[in-house]
């Protein structure tokens, strides 16, 4: 069973006081919190910082662990040395509860088997003899799909949504659309997965937008095509544009504009640190000739206008 170096995981040295490796923890688990990281193993790296947490902010864990000494090296097998005792109690009161922040606390740990032998392969969690150490203990989590406006990350809103129980019953759950979600983030909902001896599992919720009729979205970056007239592209003007969130800007059209030029409102888009923009692309439209006048307009500036769109075809 591989050894693992707890003082390593939270980045501190075997001497740091409970203080810095409660500031370590705190600034790691809030950096690889599955709910907002984008590091491809934050899930893992969060189990990995808790349970590194809840044996050295103990002292009497913390001493037990030390215990282990300078014949241990990470990545070596896990054998302990003959006549070694961790001075484990099984019928003390290890409670192993992280306290994850967010919303997420108060669930067992899923706690390595390193861990498990390390202090005995007793009963975690205290009083009822619950085995919260056991990997398979805890409900599966379960993962869905949530499809919300636009308009609800740009505002944050709350949502109901109904679930399916496994004998057929249905609860419904409100749910808090955090302010400046974005899509594919997941919403996790403590203890609304898979029930299981040591508790149910969480309900992750990924978060998905409908279409909307303005804009298009990538991840922070709202996008809309903006449609102005041709003398407004080729003479410049100040027009109105609707913003995602509510209201409109007067916004410059820079003379000599073509269609598919890019401009940006910055901080327009959705909420976040940073914040994303909003682009807007031109799109110049052709005034429909429906009637002669119209027409008319049409020749002269085909005459008094030397312009050849397709000059770099080449043809």
């Amino acid at each position: 069973m591989e050894y693992k170096d707890y003082y390593k995981i939270l980045g501190v040295e075997r001497s740091a006081s409970a203080d810095d490796i409660r500031k370590a923890y705190r600034r790691l688990a809030k950096k690889y919190h599955p709910d907002v990281s984008k590091e491809p193993d934050a899930e893992t790296r969060f189990k990995e910082l808790g349970e590194a947490y809840e044996v050295l902010k103990d002292e009497k864990k913390r001493s037990t662990y030390d215990q282990l000494g300078s014949n241990w090296k990470q990545g070596e097998e896990f054998r302990p040395p003959p006549g070694w005792n961790p001075n484990f109690d099984p019928n003390a009161n290890m409670n192993f509860d992280f306290d994850f922040g967010s919303g997420r606390g108060g669930r067992s740990a899923d706690f390595s088997d390193f861990l498990s032998s390390l202090f005995g392969g007793g009963s975690f969690g205290g009083a009822g003899g619950t085995r919260a150490g056991a990997r398979n203990s805890r409900g599966q989590d379960q993962q869905a799909q949530i499809s919300i406006d636009l308009e609800d990350a740009l505002n944050g809103t709350k949502r109901t949504i109904t679930l399916r129980n496994p004998n057929g019953s249905e609860r419904s759950l409100t749910v808090n659309i955090p302010r400046g979600v974005k899509v594919g983030q997941k919403i996790r909902l403590s203890g609304q997965g898979t029930p299981g001896p040591g508790g149910a599992g969480d309900l992750l919720l990924e978060i998905r937008f409908n279409p909307h009729r303005l804009y298009q979205v990538e991840e922070r970056d709202i996008y809309l095509e903006l449609p102005i007239a041709p003398w407004e592209a080729a003479l410049g003007a100040s027009i109105k544009v609707p913003l995602p969130a509510g209201g409109v800007v007067d916004m410059k059209i820079p003379p000599d504009s073509a269609s598919g030029r890019k401009l940006r409102l910055k901080g327009k888009g959705i909420p976040g640190s940073p914040a994303g923009d909003l682009y807007l692309t031109l799109q110049i439209m052709t005034p429909p000739a429906h009637n002669e006048h119209i027409r008319d307009l049409y020749r002269k500036m085909a005459q008094d206008m030397p312009f050849n769109p397709r000059a770099g075809l080449g043809v």
